[in-house]
């Protein structure tokens, strides 16, 4: 396994090309929340970069012993290739660097409904990283940076050929006609932990996740739309500024509902 550090070199390929990739996880009463969907979606991460990372055991018994003492809070882990000299062909022998950052726990707020926002930027189409949380959020931030109204909860976000895709740090699902639909990941956008979880619920509800192909007319259409993200949970969405509005539906209710408990 990687060894834990708590800085990283000047040379190290995290800071200078984004090549890693990271986990933002939600810590209560001691214990990291979906903590297996988190791992599995590193260790996926890591294969797709070509990341050996061999000791999942390990990793998840220093996430726990990191957990352990803090209550509520976040943790935030950070897996780079680790230093490789200048240029971007990575070293054929690998020195990871892991860091694993605590944080209070966040204000999980709008869990009755909130109001979103369309952004101007158009996220890029790259097959090869479509799915990840690797280091690379550029256009996350840019996007983030389009409005700074505290009303405005979440940017809804469409890629380069029209399609909605994710919100800046969030999921979306829509609901429309009782079926549940949420964007197809295979071009570009983070497939989120909360949303693996959300799929994994509804269907202990009996209901089948569609992902597919959505655009702006699908979303204003919708009777039903609410955002997942591991931090907030579920957060259904009232009201697209200047757009629509919806009401907090069935749907949303019921997966609220059951999100941490049984059937």
């Amino acid at each position: 396994m990687p060894v834990v550090v708590d800085s990283l070199p000047l040379s190290d390929r995290g800071l200078h090309y984004g090549d890693g990739l990271f986990e933002t996880m939600a810590v209560q009463e001691g214990r990291v929340r979906l903590l297996d969907l988190h791992l599995a979606r590193l260790a996926r991460g890591a294969a797709r970069l070509a990341i050996p990372l061999a000791d999942a055991d390990g990793l998840a018994a220093a996430l726990a012993r990191a957990a352990a003492d803090m209550g509520d809070g976040v943790l935030k882990l950070i897996l780079t290739r680790g230093s490789g000299g200048r240029g971007y062909l990575p070293p054929d022998v690998p020195t990871f660097s892991l860091i694993i950052q605590r944080y209070p726990p966040v204000a999980v707020e709008g869990q009755e409904g909130v109001t979103v926002r369309l952004c101007d930027l158009r996220l890029a189409r790259q097959p090869l990283l479509a799915g990840l949380k690797h280091l690379n959020r550029l256009e996350q931030v840019l996007a983030r940076a389009e409005w700074r109204d505290p009303a405005i909860a979440e940017g809804l976000m469409f890629d380069s050929e029209g399609l909605l895709i994710e919100g800046v740090a969030s999921n979306v699902f829509l609901v429309r006609e009782g079926q549940l639909l949420t964007p197809l990941l295979d071009q570009c956008g983070v497939a989120g932990v909360m949303r693996a979880h959300v799929i994994q619920r509804a269907a202990g509800l009996g209901m089948v996740v569609q992902e597919t192909r959505l655009v702006l007319n699908d979303l204003l259409a919708a009777d039903e739309v609410f955002l997942t993200n591991s931090l907030h949970g579920i957060r259904p969405v009232i009201s697209l500024l200047g757009r629509c509005t919806w009401a907090v539906g069935p749907v949303t209710r019921a997966l609220q509902a059951r999100l941490w408990g049984g059937s």
